[in-house]
Formats: C-alpha cells, sequence, structure tokens
C-alpha cells in the first residue's frame, strides 16, 4: 500500500522550499536597502504586474479589502448609493459598500458557476443603482460579456473582484484578458493563500483609466498627490516592501502556479466524473479556471457528514460559504437583503472545497477521490 503524504488544504511550505532561493534573495534585498516602505522593489512590483495583466496601471495596497475600498472611492459615489454584488461570496466586498455609507445590494449566483447571475442583477436595477461589483469566484470570471452590456445600458461602474482569481483568463468580443481587466477596475488580493500570494497581507487594484489611477494612487496615500497636500479623503493603504520582493519573485512562476491547479483539477475531474452524489465545478466557456478552490457540489447526502468522514481519513475540506451574506445579521440590519437569493441557500448546504495547491500529488489526490467515491458508495451515492 502506498504511504501517502500528509494532506494539506494549502502548501505554503512546500511552494517555498522550491523558490527558496529567489524568494530568500529577495527579501535580503529589502533589509539590505532598509527601505521597507515604498521602497524601489515595489514600484517594479507593480510595473511587472501591470506587463503581466496588459494594463496601464497598477496601484498595489495593503491587502484586498482595502483594494475594493479604494477603488469605490475613487468613483465619487453618495452616501445611499447603491452597489449591487453576490450573497454567496467572501464579506469583502459588501462591507467595504456599508463602510463607505453605500446600500449593497445582494444579489443571487448562477448554480453552476458560483458567480453572480446577469439576471438577477438586472432584477435588482433601481434609480439609486451606480455600480456593479461582480466576484470571480474560486478562481474563474463571472458572465462579463451580459455584466458590461448590463452597466453600458444603465451607465454604471463595473468593479471586478478578481482576488481568487488572478492566473485566469476571459474572452470578450474575441480578445483574450486577464483576470480583472475588462470592467472599469479590477481589484485583487495577494493573501498567502491566493494563487499569487505574498508573506502577510497584500492587495492591488489596476485599470486602463488614467483619471480613476490617479485618484486611485492618491486615495491609497492619504488622500495625496503632492506631499503633504491632501486634495480628497484618502486612506492609508500600501504594499510593505517584504511583501513586493516576495511578489515579485513568485510572479514570473504564475504561469507555472496555474498550470500545476489546473493539473490538479483535471485529475480530480476524471477520478469524480462518475458519482452521481458529486457535482464537478462548472467551467465558463470564455474564461479559464485558475482553480483557487476545487469546490464540488454534494447533492442527495449530507455535505458535513462528508467533511466529517474526509477528516476522519486525514483529508482536510472547507466550506466556502456556510451562510451567504443575505441571510448574515449585519446586512439584514441594513436592508441588503431585499432580493430572494434561493441559489446562494442552497450551495451554502452543497459546496465543499477540497485540497487544492501547487504542491499537491497525483497519490494525495486519487487517495482523496478514492475517500469520496467509498464514502458516496456506502451513504447511496
Amino acid at each position: 500500500m502506498k504511504t501517502i503524504q500528509p494532506i494539506q488544504m494549502v502548501d505554503l511550505k512546500g511552494q517555498y522550499q522550491r523558490l527558496k532561493e529567489e524568494i530568500d534573495a529577495g527579501i535580503a534585498g529589502v533589509i539590505e536597502s532598509a527601505a521597507f516602505v515604498r521602497g524601489k522593489v515595489v514600484s517594479e512590483f507593480e510595473t511587472a504586474f501591470a506587463e503581466y495583466l496588459n494594463v496601464r496601471h497598477v496601484i498595489s495596497t495593503a491587502n484586498g479589502t482595502e483594494a475594493i475600498q479604494t477603488a469605490l472611492m475613487a468613483l465619487d459615489l453618495q452616501a445611499g448609493d447603491e452597489v449591487i454584488t453576490p450573497s454567496f461570496t467572501f464579506v469583502s466586498t459588501a462591507e467595504v459598500v456599508a463602510l463607505l455609507g453605500l446600500k449593497p445590494v445582494l444579489v443571487d449566483v448562477d448554480a453552476d458557476t458560483f458567480c453572480i447571475d446577469p439576471e438577477s442583477i438586472r432584477r435588482a436595477i433601481t434609480p439609486r443603482t451606480r455600480a456593479i461589483v461582480p466576484v470571480h469566484l474560486f478562481g474563474q470570471h463571472a458572465d462579463m460579456e451580459q455584466i458590461l452590456d448590463i452597466a453600458q445600458a444603465y451607465h454604471l461602474y463595473v468593479i471586478e473582484d478578481a482576488c481568487q482569481s488572478i492566473g485566469s483568463t476571459y474572452t470578450y468580443r474575441q480578445k483574450q484578458y486577464q483576470s480583472g481587466t475588462v470592467g472599469h477596475i479590477g481589484c485583487t488580493s495577494f493573501f498567502p493563500t491566493k494563487n499569487l500570494g505574498c508573506y502577510g497581507d497584500g492587495g492591488a487594484v489596476y485599470t486602463n483609466d488614467a483619471r480613476l489611477a490617479e485618484r486611485m494612487r492618491s486615495i491609497a496615500n492619504h488622500g495625496m498627490a503632492q506631499r503633504y497636500h491632501y486634495e480628497r479623503i484618502g486612506i492609508n493603504s500600501r504594499l510593505d516592501s517584504m511583501q513586493a520582493a516576495v511578489l515579485k519573485a513568485k510572479l514570473p512562476e504564475l504561469a507555472d502556479f496555474i498550470a500545476r491547479r489546473q493539473a490538479a483539477a483535471a485529475l480530480y475531474d476524471e477520478l469524480l466524473a462518475d458519482i452521481p452524489t458529486i457535482r464537478r465545478p462548472r467551467i465558463n466557456p470564455d474564461s479559464t479556471h485558475a482553480y483557487h478552490q476545487y469546490t464540488i457540489r454534494v447533492l442527495n447526502t449530507d455535505r458535513d457528514r462528508m467533511r466529517d468522514a474526509l477528516a476522519d481519513h486525514g483529508i482536510p475540506s472547507m466550506v466556502y460559504y456556510p451562510v451567504p451574506l443575505h441571510m448574515q445579521q449585519a446586512y439584514q440590519k441594513i436592508g441588503a437583503s431585499l432580493h430572494p437569493c434561493p441559489t446562494s441557500e442552497l450551495l451554502s448546504q452543497q459546496v465543499l472545497s477540497l485540497p487544492m495547491h501547487t504542491e499537491l500529488s497525483k497519490d494525495q489526490i486519487e487517495y482523496i477521490a478514492a475517500t469520496i467515491r467509498q464514502y458516496c458508495r456506502q451513504h447511496g451515492g
């Protein structure tokens, strides 16, 4: 019987060991320079990341949440203006909308892609709607063609939350775009577990619009354009030099990271294909999937019992997300949950994210799939 290495949900240490020389050199260079904040390596990473994304402007931020906040602040929205975003997602998107005195309008998602449903957007638009924030959940894109058509028809901004989808691409009007680059502004996170992750917090906003870029650069730096001259209300949101050095070392490896994730997902797909109880991830035909998460739907059996059974066999898993935002007390209190979201409620009871990272081995995936198959066979799946 094969000996399986301990399975981790995310293996950051293993990835570091492969890239240790480049990462250590980058960190040592920052220490040697003593330029720990706004050092040269920050602008070097921003330039390299802009080239990767094929956009004109990248402004790094302290984290992904503040990237979304910076983007919204650049739009000069007024208190009470409405921003449409999905209910089935991490809280950051709706959180910053509410913190800015705007109204988050939570709508439903597509059952197959887990991303915001364009028809739900249409139904939620009112005279106060000013922006749409689609979330490219788990590593693939929402239906941006429909979303951009809606935005154009109603003169709305589109801010793409690409915090989980860096490394994926989207084909729009026969041209391929990197994740987050077809709307007005893209936002991403460099949290350690992300496809391109640093060793702390980090994020970025990016755009081809020079006016928006100037505003966001100022907002992220206390509202300054010129030192100690404050043109607008801003925040303190900056990527430190250590994190920029890690990201600069990792960026050339991003294509390999994504290829490894896609290979792992393809093997999962093959091994889980004929299990009726399991619904595998569906790929939007206009996008590639970066597999920040490999998330299945567990049908006709108890998802939480399956999760416990996997844990008993040394297999970690996660539920993203157990309670959709429209059912959360904080968002019900502010009236963000005015639209029914039955699909979000259903998915919260069915989704299960399996181990997914760049160091996952064939033997580990086979063991995970075999354990799921055995559980389903024993429980009528």
